[in-house]
């Protein structure tokens, strides 16, 4: 590698996403002194709230990544760093997720003006919730709560909750961290009550497919675990359909030699849940991702993926 070696990585401007590209920015300038690394920041179509109108609540995936990935292509930069759970189940062809940094804490956190944790918070408190999964999990905790979509970075939420436009707010946890906000957090919410989307909490580096010599660059920087994670979790997305309106959530764990895959598919109104879990060689990511979606399909997933849910034949 020679010493003068300068790698483009492309961003989002917003903070959470510039704090995770400079992240990557320093691992890899650690790991390979002599690299410089420059951070392009791309504007990207789901950064333009208009494009949100009448489509409050739904997962428009691939919004915050199109941009980037064209960029990638047309070799305008060289990696792109993408919050893991942004990324669609199927990457555009001739690009590939080629590291995956060590991952921080996936779950979801309650953040309350008042300091109060979900059990505590009032009759028909108005929380800020931005995706079809944490709503229909909170519904399923509390039918009273009143859920309002909520929009923009971070500190913009934590603004409009400060103002008293919501009672409360769920946000990742990983997010709340990166950001120095970490004490804005009244309660984490833990997998059994809130399943986090597939790939939260990792980040995950993405370069075009024939770019050996990043990949190579970037074997100083991935951390095995989380890749292993993100593989299965994103198998299991991808084995349920990819980019499904549906609310998902998935989350592997990796000790020592195992691979320990959870997953669900609720209901919008999170009155239905299917879950289950398997348990099984890390070798086998992609394989245990593919068959826990099978699992989840044979339980049911399939009636709340692809219409209404109907009762099975004889139950």
């Amino acid at each position: 590698m020679g010493m003068n070696r300068l790698l483009r990585i492309g961003t989002r401007g917003s903070p959470l996403a510039l704090a995770q590209a400079a992240e990557v920015k320093q691992a890899l300038e650690k790991g390979h002194p002599g690299l410089s690394c420059e951070l392009v920041v791309l504007k990207v179509s789901g950064d333009d709230f208009t494009v949100w109108k009448g489509n409050e609540g739904v997962p428009l995936k691939g919004l915050f990544v199109k941009e980037i990935e064209e960029a990638l292509l047309k070799g305008s930069i060289e990696l792109a760093v993408h919050s893991a759970k942004d990324l669609q189940a199927d990457l555009p062809a001739g690009l590939k997720i080629a590291g995956v940094l060590p991952r921080k804490d996936p779950r979801d956190a309650l953040v309350g003006r008042d300091g109060k944790g979900l059990a505590d918070l009032p009759a028909n408190a108005r929380i800020g919730v931005s995706s079809l999964r944490r709503q229909s999990q909170l519904k399923r905790l509390r039918r009273d709560l009143e859920l309002l979509p909520i929009r923009g970075n971070v500190d913009t939420r934590l603004k409009k909750l400060d103002a008293g436009e919501y009672d409360a707010l769920v946000l990742a946890v990983c997010g709340l961290i990166r950001l120095g906000r970490e004490s804005r957090i009244t309660e984490i919410l833990e997998t059994a009550k809130m399943m986090p989307a597939p790939g939260q909490g990792a980040l995950a580096v993405e370069i075009r497919e024939d770019n050996q010599e990043v990949a190579q660059l970037l074997q100083a920087v991935n951390d095995p675990d989380a890749e292993t994670e993100v593989e299965a979790e994103r198998a299991f997305l991808k084995a349920l359909g990819g980019g499904c309106s549906v609310p998902v959530g998935g989350l592997a764990r990796v000790e020592g030699e195992n691979l320990t895959l959870t997953g669900a598919v609720f209901s919008p109104d999170g009155l239905k849940v299917v879950r289950e879990q398997i348990v099984g060689p890390r070798q086998a990511a992609r394989r245990i991702g593919t068959e826990l979606a099978s699992h989840l399909r044979a339980a049911g997933a399939d009636r709340l993926l692809y219409g209404q849910w109907k009762k099975p034949v004889g139950a």
